[in-house]
């Protein structure tokens, strides 16, 4: 598969045959499910984009039923900024119902498959395009991440995956889950490439009240050369797997040879990280969710009175995941519950966000997993607690809206991608990418 950066030299007629080979070769890997139709907005360079991101006229349904039969009236922020920059949306990626998973078994339209073997999961809940760009059925693609959704799946799929800093990439068109912890980022094959999509998509825009309003550019001042004091986190991969611990290792080892200087920190326990998360992201995702009810758009269950077509029109339109998260998000800020939970998340949230200040008073970017292990088989994480422990690594970043990349580090002996993050303080993407970028000439994973 060509790089983003090779395509962006196509010439009309190569690009017009480079589009015809992929969708034949789309077509022949049916069996993944990374796609869940392949469209094509335009002449650009085609992008995938996660079933979350609207695109005017195109079906778009965050993988769930009760959205089936939604025509987007209106593009993205993004996918305008895509279509300026000479690219154009090319297919929907299937993930996780309303980004609420971890492997893409929550989807409407079934599981996807990873390209690496075809019994584990591809991650989630942008699983779909990880596995296109993992299978070289994408250039790149376009995920959301709420509490890992880009990072875990780029991590189990062998491909980058970039989360930016809270606001730098405008959520304006973005099917919401959690509003203060969504970010819309790149997937792609390589570091480089990863940095150009994002400089397409980040940057000013009105329409999105929390955006930063920033228009600097990563991409002109790449520099792997550039010498970086990182911390590594010795402690907190000690429930990791050995194989995200030789990871970690190589890793560290590569980081050294490069000439970037390593020093040891610590994080608090990551239990508090996901107490904290899954409180504020369903509490978010009830209130987001309860647009949904069958009467201004989307699927809609006739009852027999307002009150029973609400109530048929959700429980036969959510999936189980989706319910589940609705109720605790009800529960957590109920009366008599609100300052018991959700009061005491927001505090432990403060503290996760002072944490990483403390350590970035010393450091330019911190080390961590992705994942507690390589992807899962199908069913492994069939309890819901197992599943919302396989965020351990990645969710505190969202709870302080800082940048991450993950990026391939080795492969198990299986032939598995292990792959590690990362991080940066905020509005730092130029030091996250360098790092990035020396890493990645330094493993060479392949």
């Amino acid at each position: 598969m060509i790089t983003l950066k090779q395509a962006l030299q196509l010439s009309k007629e190569e690009l017009t045959n480079f589009k015809e080979e992929l969708r034949t070769k789309i077509e022949a890997n049916k069996e993944l499910n990374a796609y869940i139709s392949v469209d094509d907005f335009g002449e650009g360079i085609p992008i995938a984009l996660k079933d979350n991101i609207q695109v005017k006229e195109w079906s778009v349904t965050s993988g769930s039923n009760i959205l089936q039969g939604y025509i987007a009236p209106y593009n993205a922020t993004v996918v305008n900024k895509l279509l300026v920059a000479g690219l154009s949306p090319f297919g929907r990626t299937n993930m996780d119902e309303f980004a609420m998973g971890s492997t893409t078994e929550s989807s409407f339209y079934g599981k996807t498959l990873n390209p690496h073997a075809p019994d584990r999961v591809p991650g989630g809940s942008s699983g779909g395009s990880a596995a296109a760009v993992g299978a070289g059925l994408a250039i790149a693609a376009l995920g959301s991440d709420t509490g890992g959704s880009i990072r875990q799946p780029a991590a189990f799929c062998g491909i980058v995956g970039m989360k930016p800093t809270y606001g730098r990439v405008s959520r304006y068109g973005l099917g919401s889950y959690a509003s203060s912890l969504d970010q819309i980022g790149p997937m792609t094959q390589n570091v480089e490439d990863a940095a150009i999509l994002y400089d397409i998509i980040s940057g000013s825009d009105e329409k999105d009240s929390t955006n930063a309003q920033l228009d600097d550019k990563v991409t002109p001042n790449l520099n792997s050369d550039r010498k970086l004091k990182i911390a590594v986190l010795p402690h907190y991969i000690e429930n990791a797997s050995e194989d995200v611990k030789n990871a970690y290792k190589l890793a560290t080892e590569a980081l050294k040879v490069a000439g970037h200087e390593i020093v040891e920190k610590e994080l608090m326990d990551a239990k508090y990280d996901i107490s904290a998360y899954y409180i504020t992201a369903t509490a978010e995702a009830t209130t987001n969710l309860a647009r949904y009810d069958g009467i201004r758009y989307g699927n809609r269950v006739e009852g027999k009175n307002l009150e029973d077509t609400f109530v048929q029109t959700r429980s036969q339109g959510f999936g189980d995941e989706v319910k589940r998260r609705i109720l605790l998000g009800n529960f957590v800020l109920s009366s008599g519950y609100y300052e018991a939970y959700y009061v005491k998340a927001q505090k432990t949230r403060h503290l996760i966000k002072e944490e990483y200040e403390r350590i970035f008073e010393d450091v330019d970017l911190i080390l961590s997993p992705v994942a507690p292990s390589v992807a899962p088989k199908f069913g492994e994480l069939a309890n819901p607690i197992d599943m919302y422990l396989s965020d351990i690594y990645t969710i505190s970043v969202n709870l302080a809206g800082l940048p991450a990349l993950s990026l391939p580090i080795m492969k198990n002996s299986e032939g598995m991608p292990v792959g590690l993050q990362l991080i940066a303080k905020p509005y730092n993407e130029q030091t996250l990418f360098d790092g990035a970028l020396s890493l990645e000439k330094e493993v060479n994973y392949n």
